[in-house]
């Protein structure tokens, strides 16, 4: 299984960024999916979850101004990231949990205050 992570980039904070992550090799529809980010010096935290059903989870630090979605015909889930802040700046990394788990290449998301 393979997941290829994209969309990062540099934004100002207030703008918006959407990451999107493509899985291979599996059968995607029964995936968890998620999206963590981690910062030089911290634990890699959670930043939003979507089950295989579509239910959604986000962190509190970012309820509001990002979405989770997925497209299960595309094998893709995505991130809108709206509203961006200097704290969410970071390498965002997708996954997924079944029947084992994997991580993709991370991308890095900069804003700039």
């Amino acid at each position: 299984v393979q997941l290829q992570a994209s969309g990062g980039g540099l934004v100002q904070a207030g703008g918006s960024l959407r990451l999107s992550c493509v899985v291979s090799g599996d059968i995607f529809s029964f995936n968890v999916m998620a999206w963590y980010r981690q910062v030089p010096g911290k634990q890699r935290e959670l930043v939003a979850v979507i089950t295989g059903g579509g239910s959604t989870r986000c962190a509190d630090s970012v309820r509001g101004r990002f979405t989770i979605s997925r497209d299960n015909a595309k094998n893709t889930i995505n991130l809108q990231m709206n509203t961006l802040k200097a704290e969410d700046t970071g390498v965002y990394y997708c996954y997924r949990n079944w029947r084992g788990t994997n991580w993709g290449q991370g991308t890095q998301v900069t804003v700039s205050s």
